[in-house]
């Protein structure tokens, strides 16, 4: 018999002691990867649990962003009510695309996402007054880490953080629990239900359901915690630039999902993290990682189509069938 390890809560506590190293780029790699960790699980509810595939997700993203940007460097509003209000903006935007994306399927929906992102990139690259036009909006502040600060000088390995090192503590902490929403999102008879649409929408409206409906549901929840994630990212990266809302950035967040497994929970986080780390080395290698990080890519979707969580899991199954013949 096989034991099931509880890895989330055990990968949330050693994430949490890694500025303990010291080492500032673990750091920072390791709080970029958590955030993309967070907007690739946002869009495998619409990718991998409803079966709609999104070319422009980084909408929301970058709306989340600029919405904390603004608030902070522009109002000194205090994060705690900045962040929420990331993610709220988003869903709010979400909803009004969404209203009109759902109508449509397949391709049609991919391209129609897509042409309001792209709407919303030309406004934040114009918008000069507000969003900064083409030069962004740079020093984005940190959030005040007073009470963190005098709460870690009394524990052990954390008592000399810095700045930075406190705002991934928070990370980890907001991403853990924006993850734990999700999965309960995905494991509610809300969640069963976009499986359902998923897998036959005609079938689901057969019996009664309303299947637009539902998929706006979807869409509105990806679009709000996408948001939140570009809020986090916007801090972290010290500005908000309307790359951040660029279709490359979609593209992006769509090959983390594929790799990591879409339709699985945790496959799209670990897709993140493997991207990540696989353009984290090879760039320190060579000029050319564009073409050999494509390679790898190409060698890896071709090698598990499931994804690496879903190669995973097969593991997994394979074991434990071996297990209980023995």
């Amino acid at each position: 018999m096989i034991t099931r390890v509880p890895w989330a809560p055990l990968l949330l506590v050693a994430a949490l002691f890694v500025p303990a190293l010291g080492s500032r780029f673990y750091t920072f790699l390791a709080n970029d990867m958590i955030i993309w960790a967070l907007f690739a699980t946002s869009l495998n509810l619409l990718v991998g649990y409803t079966g709609l595939v999104s070319f422009g997700h980084a909408a929301y993203f970058g709306i989340g962003a600029y919405a904390t940007g603004l608030l902070m460097k522009k109002l000194a509003v205090p994060f705690v009510l900045a962040f929420p209000a990331a993610g709220l903006l988003a869903g709010l935007f979400a909803l009004v695309f969404g209203y009109f994306c759902v109508r449509l399927t397949r391709i049609y929906f991919a391209m129609l996402t897509l042409a309001f992102a792209q709407i919303v990139w030309a406004i934040c690259f114009k918008w000069n007054e507000v969003t900064g036009g083409e030069q962004g909006m740079p020093e984005i502040p940190y959030p005040s880490f007073d009470g963190m600060e005098r709460v870690a000088a009394s524990l052990p390995l954390v008592g000399g953080y810095r700045t930075s090192d406190h705002y991934y503590v928070l990370c980890v902490l907001l991403v853990g629990a924006c993850v734990w929403v999700l999965r309960r999102i995905v494991g509610s008879p809300f969640g069963r239900m976009l499986t359902t649409i998923r897998e036959n929408a005609e079938r689901a409206e057969f019996i009664g359901v309303n299947v637009r409906r539902y998929e706006l549901a979807a869409f509105v929840i990806a679009g709000a915690f996408a948001g939140l994630a570009g809020g986090l990212f916007g801090i972290f990266n010290r500005g908000v630039f309307p790359d951040f809302v660029y279709w490359t950035k979609s593209s992006e967040v769509l090959i983390m999902t594929l790799l990591g497994g879409m339709g699985t929970f945790y496959g799209p986080a670990v897709g993140a993290v493997v991207l990540i780390w696989l353009n984290q080395q090879i760039v320190s290698y060579t000029e050319y990682w564009p073409l050999i990080l494509g390679i790898i890519l190409v060698v890896l979707l071709f090698a598990f189509p499931g994804g690496l969580a879903g190669a995973a899991g097969a593991l997994r199954r394979r074991l434990a069938r071996r297990a209980a013949r023995a």
